[in-house]
């Protein structure tokens, strides 16, 4: 009797357990959708679409680009932020989503908890560049004069509140510079100012500066980031000036997840997309975009952005830009 009611439990368990596996399918198990807040061809759409083909191989689903561009990038992470949380719709944040916190008065969503992170994708230089005619051969001299001439240094970037201008705020700031900070309606205004003498230096991404710099057009002075750029080891970066050794800013992308996403597709993903940023293919793939690979945990990324909200917040207090 004792061996039949055995039998009969483990049974019954088998088939609870059996059941419980047929309610909670494989992941992925549909075509996933990265939404892009940026319009096609850009550099954040190429890194996006070059990840999203391998992820479809890997995954053995279409993962399919859906760009929505519009009101700086709270069109596209509203979208994500309200979408079934089972994965299958991603978001491509960058530090434009950490910049949007301190930017807004009010977000019809949280980037902290409205999001699960999953990884980092890449980074992609700021540069400092000037015409290739200017009197200002390296990135020394151009603070320096900067320092010692109060408010006859212009410099040109792209929109008030985009990464560039703050970017440029942060410089003014921690160089010491009385310098005025002008604005663009988009990159080819910025490169034209810069080559007809309107503004005496950019803070652009290097991506779309590297053809005019190949031309001899303009000359790039320095970066941002961390590092001095790969194909160029002679540009030095802004923190090697004295005074400025904490000085560390460069652009990113990542991958971001519905907050109520469960740990376990956050977890699969993260593995995912790690694999196909280690592929020596893809590095070279993205390297051709000016973006340098890069995963991270998705712990790191959520660092990342709460390091960057704080950092830009502060940035846009500080400038006196207004609230949107």
């Amino acid at each position: 009797m004792l061996n039949r009611r055995h039998l009969i439990s483990t049974a019954l368990l088998s088939a609870g357990l059996s059941n419980l596996a047929w309610a909670q399918p494989t992941f992925p198990s549909k075509p996933l959708r990265i939404v892009v807040p940026f319009g096609a061809g850009g550099v954040a759409d190429l890194t996006a679409r070059a990840v999203a083909q391998q992820l479809s191989i890997n995954l053995g689903q279409p993962v399919v680009i859906d760009n929505r561009p519009g009101a700086g990038g709270i069109v596209a992470a509203e979208l994500v932020a309200k979408a079934e949380p089972d994965g299958h719709t991603l978001l491509l944040m960058s530090n434009g989503t950490a910049v949007s916190a301190g930017l807004f008065k009010a977000l019809p969503f949280n980037p902290r908890t409205d999001f699960a992170p999953v990884s980092l994708l890449g980074l992609f230089d700021i540069a400092i560049a000037v015409p290739e005619s200017s009197p200002y051969k390296t990135l020394a001299e151009l603070i320096s004069f900067g320092r010692a001439n109060p408010g006859k240094l212009n410099i040109g970037t792209i929109n008030i509140g985009s990464t560039q201008h703050l970017a440029a705020e942060l410089l003014r700031t921690q160089a010491n510079l009385i310098a005025q900070i002008i604005p663009y309606n988009g990159t080819p205004a910025v490169i034209n100012a810069l080559r007809g003498g309107q503004v005496d230096v950019v803070v652009e991404i290097l991506g779309p500066l590297k053809p005019q710099i190949n031309a001899k057009a303009v000359r790039l002075l320095g970066v941002m980031g961390a590092n001095r750029p790969k194909d160029q080891p002679q540009v030095p970066v802004v923190r090697e000036l004295p005074g400025l050794s904490n000085f560390n800013v460069s652009s990113w992308n990542a991958l971001a997840a519905p907050g109520k996403t469960p740990a376990s597709v956050v977890s699969r993903l993260n593995a995912e997309v790690v694999k196909v940023l280690a592929d020596p293919a893809m590095v070279q793939r993205l390297a051709g975009f000016n973006v340098q690979a890069q995963s991270s945990t998705a712990a790191q990324l959520a660092q990342l952005l709460d390091s960057d909200i704080k950092r830009w917040t502060e940035v846009i207090q500080k400038a006196g830009v207004p609230q949107q």
